[in-house]
């Protein structure tokens, strides 16, 4: 595999929670974060949803004191950034030649569509099997659920992974609106998951070319991740 320095970075097309009718989308720190990290490395990205277009970003990840965190003002504030989430390509047209790694982004909105997505993870499972970087932040994960690899086997099985717990979950006041627990389907997919000391605590697991972590906080420290995978000493 000749590397391309480029990562996909995958955001969610859905808005709103089904059950409780709550606004949600990409937790936009969980783009900026990586992103900022990763250009700084030398690598250009590429934004990807299911099913393609606009997307909807998630209004809490707005709140003053998130939008303070390690630069996501200043993304917020430019315009020619914020556009890229204007017209986003869809999965299905992605290229997995074009890029070293793959990136899943969270927020609430993609415990609807990324499971549902044939093609994400016909995508991951690509990436993965061909030796690329496969990475998830947060409810990212979510995207990993049903991706079975050409054995038959699906991809976090017996594989060391985290992603957003249920205790943040009920922190969060989410517990009654979400469709379903992610740490809860990593293990019943025989995966190996762990958690953070205590809740919004910053947590990355590596598990060889799978790298993924447990909250929006943990979005800087999967990009070092990847760049250090991507970019061995």
């Amino acid at each position: 595999m000749s590397a391309t320095k480029k990562i996909l970075v995958v955001v969610t097309n859905v808005g709103e929670y089904e059950k409780a009718g709550m606004r949600t989308g990409l937790w936009l720190g969980e783009l900026t974060h990586f992103w900022d990290y990763a250009e700084r490395a030398g690598f250009s990205m590429d934004i990807a949803s299911p099913s393609g277009g606009t997307i909807p970003i998630d209004p809490e990840s707005l709140a003053h004191d998130v939008l303070a965190e390690l630069g996501t003002e200043r993304r917020y504030r430019d315009r020619r950034f914020m556009n890229l989430l204007d017209d986003t390509v869809r999965v299905a047209d992605v290229e997995v030649e074009d890029y070293d790694a793959i990136y899943l982004t969270g927020g609430h909105g993609v415990m609807f569509d990324f499971p549902r997505s044939d093609d994400l993870e016909s995508l991951v499972a690509r990436f993965h099997e061909s030796g690329r970087v496969v990475s998830a932040v947060c409810h990212g994960p979510c995207g990993l659920l049903n991706v079975t690899l050409s054995n038959g086997e699906p991809l976090v099985r017996d594989r060391d992974v985290t992603g957003f717990s249920w205790p943040e979950e009920e922190a969060a006041d989410r517990e009654d609106a979400v469709p379903y627990s992610l740490q809860d389907e990593l293990k019943r997919l025989g995966a190996h998951y762990s958690v953070a000391d205590r809740p919004f605590e910053t947590h990355v697991v590596e598990d060889d070319r799978l790298i993924t972590g447990q909250n929006p906080g943990s979005a800087r420290a999967v990009a070092e991740a990847v760049v250090r995978r991507l970019q061995p000493a």
